[in-house]
């Protein structure tokens, strides 16, 4: 996924939450950097909770880098 590690990155240093838009702005940004954004409403579902799971475990990595 081109752009995946950027794109998290930017949102977390933009104050994004976890949340159904954040997901949205993800897959958003996404689309911009070429990739596959899937067009049935279920596939884009599943892929927007996906990419919210890794934005969630990219926060929590920040924390525990900002604690260390």
């Amino acid at each position: 996924m081109f752009g995946l590690d950027e794109t998290l990155a930017e949102l977390f240093s933009e104050g994004w939450q976890a949340n159904d838009e954040a997901a949205a702005e993800i897959i958003k940004r996404l689309g911009a950097h070429k990739n596959y954004i899937p067009a049935s409403e279920r596939a884009h579902k599943e892929y927007a909770y996906i990419l919210l799971k890794e934005y969630k475990k990219y926060i929590k990595e920040q924390a525990v880098k900002k604690k260390q």
